[in-house]
């Protein structure tokens, strides 16, 4: 993770569905946040303008600490924010819409 995240211009977690944490893979989610969640500590590592971002909700204490996902540097709210975005609008254009004109 170390090597992973130097001088990163974006550090990004994706989520881990609780309901996965009992997949042989993942021991535990103690043992998921000490090999792989993001900390401060890991992410001082980066670039100090390096941004955080995570599909959301976040699973805290477990990908990210909440000091990270809460932090100035977060734009985790922004990013699932305007990812519903996205999803309508693709939706829209999926459904049928043509030329921006309604639905077909």
């Amino acid at each position: 993770m170390d090597e992973a995240v130097e001088d990163a211009d974006v550090v990004m977690a994706l989520r881990i569905q609780r309901e996965r944490m009992s997949d042989p893979l993942i021991p535990s989610s103690r043992e998921y946040a000490k090999c792989y969640g993001i900390s401060r500590t890991l992410l001082e590592k980066s670039r100090q303008d390096a941004i955080v971002m995570h599909p959301g909700p976040v699973n805290r204490g477990v990908e990210m600490n909440a000091d990270v996902a809460d932090g100035p540097r977060s734009v985790i709210l922004d990013q699932v924010t305007n990812g519903v975005a996205v999803r309508m609008a693709l939706l829209y254009l999926v459904a049928g819409a043509q030329g921006g004109q309604g639905w077909s």
